[in-house]
Order: structure tokens, then C-alpha cells, then sequence
């Protein structure tokens, strides 16, 4: 294993360690796992959108998508509509109770950010954040990375 390689390495583990808190702290608050919100905010940003879409979007199985479109169904947070020419397909929308409640859940991570932010970072770390934001949007995206 070549240095850079094993440098590599130890920076994605201290990534990972790093990232993984921050994640957990986010989510505290929330009433919804990431993936049903995952599905709100995909639905609320896209508008109406099959299953099968949605679960390519949020990387999970179609299976493990039906199961979430009930459960936000029964919450009242979705509504599922069959495809009136091709009967398999069941298309997702979101309510306005989903969008309140997108709203929500998405402000109860962001103001514990806000606030962290605000008051455990200097303006020197926060400047360094926000010039990272972009290579962390970097990594985040579809891109392959074959």
C-alpha cells in the first residue's frame, strides 16, 4: 500500500468518526428517520413521483419504499396514487401536513447547527467550514467514483 493510499485511509476514518456524531446530533430531534424525510423532501422538491423512482433516489428497495409511503400515508403525510393506465405503478404525493412537517423536522436539526456554529466556532474555523462546503458537496453527489 502506497503512503498516500494509507494517508487516504486514515482520513476517511477520521472523516467518518467525525461526521458520524455531528449526524446523530442532527437527527436528536427529529420525530422521522432520513429516510422517510429522504422521501418528503424528494416528493416535495420533484413533485408527484413513483416508487420506483423514489426508491432509486433514496437508495433503498422498492420494498422498503412501500413500506415508508404507508406508514407516512397513515401519518398523513403522503398520499399514494395508483396509475390509472398501468396498475403497478403507485405514485407518491405529498400533503401539506408533509410539507409542515418537512418544515419541521428540517428546522429542529438546523437550529441546533445555527446555534453551534454561532457559538463554538470562531470566525477563522467558520470561514474554513464554509470554504468545505463545496468539497463536501462534492462528495455527497450522484458522481461516480470508479
Amino acid at each position: 500500500m502506497t503512503d498516500a493510499k494509507a494517508t487516504d485511509q486514515v482520513m476517511t476514518r477520521s472523516f467518518f468518526e467525525t461526521l458520524l456524531p455531528l449526524l446523530r446530533r442532527l437527527n436528536a430531534e427529529r420525530t422521522l428517520s432520513s429516510g422517510k424525510l429522504g422521501v418528503l423532501r424528494h416528493v416535495a422538491e420533484h413533485g408527484r413521483t413513483p416508487t420506483t423512482e423514489l426508491a432509486a433516489v433514496v437508495h433503498v428497495s422498492p420494498q422498503a419504499i412501500s413500506l415508508a409511503a404507508r406508514e407516512l400515508e397513515r401519518l398523513g403525510f403522503v398520499s399514494r396514487v395508483p396509475d390509472p393506465e398501468d396498475r403497478r405503478r403507485v405514485w407518491i404525493e405529498v400533503t401539506d401536513a408533509g410539507r409542515q412537517k418537512l418544515a419541521q423536522e428540517s428546522a429542529a436539526g438546523h437550529g441546533w447547527l445555527d446555534r453551534a456554529i454561532t457559538e463554538r466556532l470562531t470566525p477563522e474555523e467558520r470561514k474554513t467550514l464554509e470554504n468545505a462546503i463545496p468539497v463536501l458537496r462534492k462528495l455527497g453527489s450522484e458522481g461516480s467514483v470508479d
